[in-house]
């Protein structure tokens, strides 16, 4: 918020636009920094230029492509740029921005890239445009809608289609995807009702699967991708250990109370639209980043999974939206639901995409929230299923591949458990 807000217990003055962006900034930094710290110059510069050039499909991690000093400078490099454009453009920064920026960093790690998010953002400019809108109103979709950015890496890196061919091809089907997105989200919006909080996931699923059938209708069929690295944690852990513990320390230098406030975040259900920064405040929201991020982490250590490039994508999901709908209270049954779900089901709880499942799948969260934790569970379970078949339609090349699958599973959850808790739904102050 730009101006001076009074806090629920007590005035404490809010942040600029421009500061809430440097927080952002500062941990798109942070990013940076790491990544010379861990590889010298040489290996930084030669590990960003192949991920310029990699074929992005699910799942592609850059730790594995550039290294890790490529990997971390690719995505604070390419959130600072990003931020920068929002405050080129003065875009009121809320929940939602910071939720969307905390996802270029996280997806940073794998698939999206200085090269391949612009057709995108070019195609939501050209709508805005066309709608005579200011484009800052359309800034958030824009840079989610960057889900789709594999779709012109593959055109463009593909064997099978020569770069002469392939570069207007491929800027020309951004550009298409990126104009439509903005009116198939607010449309498909409805279908759950704000109970997966990454819309754009469930946007991005259908409009990649059309444009993959077309393509495919042609012969283009795109190659599966699977690079993932392993023995990280130590390192990783603690980079993320300091970097959670700092969100909280953030949080509490501007109010002490903040950690008390919590509480006021934890009663809210995150059904979108649920900006805690305009609820709650930053301070608080910050200390939710910061422990709701640690929770993910300390998920997929107990499991023995394995932090890397999507892991560590995954887990800053959590961290952005803990600003825009995601707690601990609501996110822990999802998370639940998933790790049951791999018991009981032909896949192990520390698999790779039954990994990303239990982070992703946090965008249920809402679920959870409004009709209490054990239909979190429920949701958990189904959607641990849910996410194993769906990246087929789309051919790996909507980086929301689990918010498309969670999209399917809460438009048609949330009104089965409406009718059947019609009373707790229709009064959610009578909920336990």
């Amino acid at each position: 918020m730009s101006e001076t807000n009074v806090a629920a217990q007590g005035a404490v003055p809010e942040l600029s636009d421009g500061a809430l962006l440097g927080i952002v900034a500062a941990v798109a930094a942070v990013f940076v920094i790491f990544g010379f710290l861990v590889s010298p110059p040489g290996e930084v510069v030669s590990g960003v230029v192949k991920i310029l050039l990699v074929r992005d499909t699910l799942i592609t991690d850059y730790i594995g492509v550039g290294g890790m000093g490529g990997a971390f400078v690719n995505a604070g490099l390419l959130t600072l740029v990003s931020a920068g454009i929002y405050r080129l453009v003065g875009a009121k920064i809320g929940g939602a921005s910071i939720a969307c920026l905390m996802l270029v960093l996280g997806f940073g790690l794998f698939g999206k890239n200085l090269v391949n998010i612009w057709p995108i953002i070019g195609g939501v400019y050209l709508y805005a445009l066309y709608k005579q809108e200011d484009f800052s109103a359309h800034i958030n979709t824009a840079f989610f809608g960057c889900a789709l950015a594999p779709v012109f890496s593959e055109i463009l890196f593909s064997t099978a289609i020569p770069i002469t061919v392939g570069l207007p091809l491929g800027i020309a089907t951004g550009l298409l995807m990126g104009f439509v997105l903005p009116a198939a989200a607010a449309q498909l919006f409805k279908a759950h009702m704000g109970f997966s909080l990454y819309n754009m996931g469930f946007t991005a699923g259908i409009v990649g699967t059309l444009v993959v059938a077309i393509y495919k209708s042609y012969g283009f069929v795109p190659d599966p991708v699977f690079i993932w690295t392993t023995g990280n944690n130590l390192l990783l852990g603690s980079f993320l250990s300091v970097l959670f513990l700092g969100l909280i320390a953030g949080g509490l230098y501007l109010d002490r109370a903040a950690l008390w406030k919590m509480k006021e975040i934890i009663a809210l259900t995150g059904q979108s639209p649920s900006d805690f920064v305009a609820k709650v405040g930053i301070a608080p929201t910050l200390v939710n980043m910061g422990i709701s991020g640690a929770i993910g982490m300390v998920y997929v250590l107990a499991i023995g999974g394995d932090l890397n490039g999507p892991v560590i994508g995954a887990i800053f999901t959590i961290v952005g939206f803990a600003a825009y709908g995601k707690h601990p209270k609501n996110v822990v049954p999802i998370m639940a639901g998933v790790f049951i779900g791999s018991l009981a089901k032909p896949w192990g709880v520390s698999d790779p995409s039954i990994v990303l499942a239990a982070l992703f799948g946090t965008t249920l969260a809402p679920i959870a929230g409004r009709f209490g934790w054990h239909w979190g569970i429920v949701a958990g379970f189904v959607h641990s299923s849910a996410a194993q078949s769906v990246g087929v339609l789309h051919g790996g090349l909507n980086l929301y591949n689990n918010g498309f699958a969670a999209g399917i599973v809460a438009s048609v959850l949330a009104p089965v458990i409406t009718a059947i808790q019609w009373r707790k739904a229709d009064h959610p102050e009578e909920k336990l």
